[in-house]
C-alpha cells in the first residue's frame, strides 16, 4: 500500500529527521560510550512534543496517531537505538497507563510534567522467571488496610535509575490475577537493584526493581483487581508496531553507513559498490528495508482505521526487526574488518537491533501468536 502522508505528517517527520541529524548522530557514539541515560537529549524530545504525540490535546497532548508516531520514532532509532528506546518507553507504556486509569492528581503531578521530559516513567512487568508467560508472574500484592502490601523482583526495568514512578503489574485479589499499581521513587520498599549489563543500547539504563513489604495506598491501584492483563493487551500491538518502526531506524542507519562506505573504499583501482557481490548486498537490503518500512506502516494504518490489526501487527513486528537484523549483519559484511571495529557506527547498529527482537515479544512467540490469526 502507498502511502500518501499528510503535510502535518511529513513536517513532523522532518522535524525528528532534522533534530536527529543535528542533535543526536553527532554525540550518539559518545552516549553509547558513556552507558548513561541521555538526559539532556532526553528533555530535548518532550520540548518539541515527542512524549505528547499520542495523547490527545485536552491531557497535554497533540492527539497524533500511530502512524505518524512511528515515522518519529524510526527518525530517532536512525540516529541512537538508546534514545529510541528510552523515548519511546516513556510514550507508550511509561505514560500510558498513568493517563488512561489515573486520577486527577498523578495527571497533574507525574503525567503532564513526564509529556514535557521533566519527569521518566518506568513500567515493571517483566520478572526473572516471567517473561512472554504472564501467568508465570510472581510478584503480590496482598490486601492490608488502606491498601496493599507489594512484594517481589521485576527485570530488565528500562530506565529505572532515573524513573520517577513506576507502572507495576502484580498478583492482587482473591484469584491472585494481575492488577496495574503505580509506585513512586522514593516509596518505602521499593528498592532499585543491579543495573544489567547488555550487549547494545548501551545508553537505555536496564535494571531489576525490587518490592519488599512496599506499601501501595489504594488510591495507587489503577485499575480493579484482575484486570490488568485485559488492559494490557490493548497496548501490545501498538508496542509491536512501534519497535517495527524502531529496528526500521536501525536499519536504515546501517544501509546508509554501508552505502558511504561503499562509495568510498576503494579495491583494485575502483570503489567497491561497483563489484557485483557488493551490489547484491546492498540490494538485498534496500528491497528488504523498503518492505519492512512500508509493513509497519501498514500496520499502524490498520491501527488508526479502527479495523482488525492483531496478527497484521505481529507480522509487522516479526519481519521488521528479523530484516532489520540482518541488514544489519550485512552491513558490517560490507564494511569486512571495519564493520568490526569500534570507531564504525554498524558495529553499533549490529549489537542494538537486537534489542528490538525481543521486546514486545520474540519472534518465536509473534509467530504462534500469527499462526493462531490465520487459523481462525
Amino acid at each position: 500500500m502507498d502511502f500518501d502522508f499528510a503535510p502535518e505528517q511529513v513536517a513532523i517527520r522532518d522535524t525528528f529527521a532534522r533534530f536527529t541529524d543535528e542533535r543526536v548522530k553527532p554525540q550518539a557514539a559518545a552516549l553509547d560510550e558513556a552507558h548513561q541515560f541521555p538526559h539532556a537529549l532526553f528533555k530535548q524530545l518532550g520540548q518539541i512534543g515527542f512524549y505528547g504525540m499520542r495523547y490527545p490535546e485536552a491531557a497535554g497532548g497533540t492527539g497524533m496517531n500511530l502512524l505518524t508516531l512511528c515515522l518519529a520514532v524510526t527518525e530517532i532509532a536512525r540516529g541512537s537505538a538508546s534514545l529510541a528506546g528510552c523515548a519511546t518507553m516513556q510514550s507508550l507504556m511509561g505514560t500510558h497507563f498513568l493517563h488512561a486509569l489515573g486520577n486527577d492528581d498523578m495527571k497533574d503531578r507525574l503525567f503532564k510534567p513526564a509529556l514535557a521530559g521533566e519527569m521518566v516513567g518506568a513500567i515493571c512487568m517483566t520478572e526473572p522467571n516471567s517473561g512472554s508467560d504472564l501467568d508465570s508472574i510472581a510478584t503480590a500484592a496482598d490486601r492490608v488496610q488502606g491498601g496493599y502490601l507489594m512484594n517481589g523482583q521485576k527485570m530488565w526495568v528500562t530506565s529505572a535509575l532515573v524513573a520517577d514512578f513506576f507502572t507495576v503489574f502484580a498478583k492482587a485479589g482473591p484469584e491472585r490475577k494481575l492488577t496495574i499499581f503505580l509506585v513512586e521513587r522514593g516509596t518505602a520498599g521499593l528498592r532499585v537493584g543491579r543495573s544489567i549489563e547488555k550487549m547494545g543500547v548501551w545508553a537505555l539504563p536496564t535494571s531489576e526493581v525490587v518490592f519488599e513489604n512496599c506499601f501501595v495506598p489504594d488510591t495507587h491501584r489503577l485499575c480493579a483487581e484482575g484486570e490488568g492483563e485485559a488492559h494490557l493487551r490493548k497496548l501490545l500491538a501498538q508496542i509491536r508496531v512501534v519497535t517495527g518502526a524502531m529496528a526500521v531506524g536501525i536499519a536504515r542507519a546501517a544501509l546508509d553507513d554501508s552505502l558511504e562506505y561503499a562509495a568510498q573504499r576503494k579495491q583494485f583501482g575502483k570503489p567497491i559498490n561497483r563489484f557485483q557481490a557488493i551490489q547484491l548486498k546492498l540490494a538485498e537490503m534496500g528491497t528488504a528495508l523498503e518492505a519492512a518500512t512500508h509493513f509497519v506502516h501498514y500496520a499502524a494504518w490498520l491501527v488508526d482505521s479502527g479495523r482488525p490489526h492483531h496478527t497484521e501487527s505481529a507480522m509487522a513486528k516479526l519481519f521488521a526487526t528479523e530484516s532489520a537484523a540482518t541488514i544489519c549483519d550485512q552491513a558490517a559484511r560490507v564494511l569486512a574488518s571495519y564493520g568490526y571495529a569500534m570507531e564504525f557506527s554498524v558495529q553499533r547498529h549490529l549489537r542494538d537491533v537486537r534489542f528490538t527482537l525481543i521486546g514486545g515479544g520474540t519472534s518465536e512467540i509473534l509467530k504462534l501468536i500469527i499462526a493462531k490469526g490465520l487459523n481462525g
